[in-house]
């Protein structure tokens, strides 16, 4: 199966106030999907997660349409790029009932060592995905230039957002980062959003996490004595809201 596809409906329980999917249950989304198709294409957990092999996401890129809202029913697509030496790309396009395309994504995808937390080199556990190409793939996300921060906020990792791979899951990010964002942010219509994760935050650590706005967009990072993650929310215009 080269191009993965799940069909779902949204449900009252993955969106948010507005009535649009919740950032942390998309990206959730799309975390499993990558893994199911993962599986799929002969990567399975009997030769990596049972080997000390973890799959963690390092970046993402979204270019929004429009966020799906409750009780619609959507089509997700998910498809592997070109590894890259250490890196996998892996591509998400995601559709309503009509066929047309709400949101596409790109993500970068590495294997590391469980035991110490260091990436591993594929080629020498075996580890292979073909490429797949469409056409309709993103451009590669860039790194987030470091912007500083007005306000910080204080965060202690709960045991309800650590993962199996025993750190803070890359989706409870966008909880965090919706949690500290200015209230007028949270209604505006976001048109892209580019994501990097740098560290890992594991269970009871106790980031900082800071956020600097600008007219149509908000920079949100946090750290420990290292950084761990850096966002940037891009809006349509207030005079293009609908």
């Amino acid at each position: 199966m080269r191009i993965w596809r799940q069909d779902f409906r949204i449900l009252s329980s993955d969106v948010d106030l507005t009535r649009k999917i919740r950032l942390s249950t998309l990206f959730t989304r799309l975390q499993e999907a990558a893994i199911a198709h993962t599986i799929e294409l002969g990567v399975t957990r009997e030769k990596t997660l049972d080997r000390g092999l973890l799959w963690a996401v390092t970046q993402y890129r979204l270019k929004i349409d429009r966020m799906p809202e409750y009780d619609e029913r959507v089509t997700l697509l998910s498809w592997p790029g070109k590894t890259m030496h250490l890196y996998f790309p892996r591509y998400f396009r995601l559709q309503d009932e009509k066929g047309e395309v709400l949101l596409d994504a790109v993500s970068l995808w590495v294997l590391i060592s469980e035991k110490t937390r260091s990436i591993v080199f594929p080629e020498d556990h075996g580890i292979e995905i073909p490429e797949t190409r469409t056409g309709y793939e993103l451009p590669l996300p860039g790194r987030l230039r470091k912007e500083e921060t007005a306000v910080s906020h204080s965060f202690t990792v709960p045991y309800s957002y650590v993962d199996l791979n025993g750190h803070m899951n890359n989706a409870r990010y966008y909880d965090l980062a919706q949690d500290i964002m200015p209230e007028d942010t949270r209604s505006r219509e976001l048109k892209a959003l580019t994501s990097e994760y740098i560290g890992e935050a594991r269970l009871g650590n106790t980031l900082s996490a800071g956020y600097a706005l600008s007219e149509n967009a908000c920079y949100v990072c946090g750290s420990t004595e290292k950084p761990l993650f850096r966002m940037k929310f891009e809006f349509a215009g207030k005079e293009e809201q609908g």
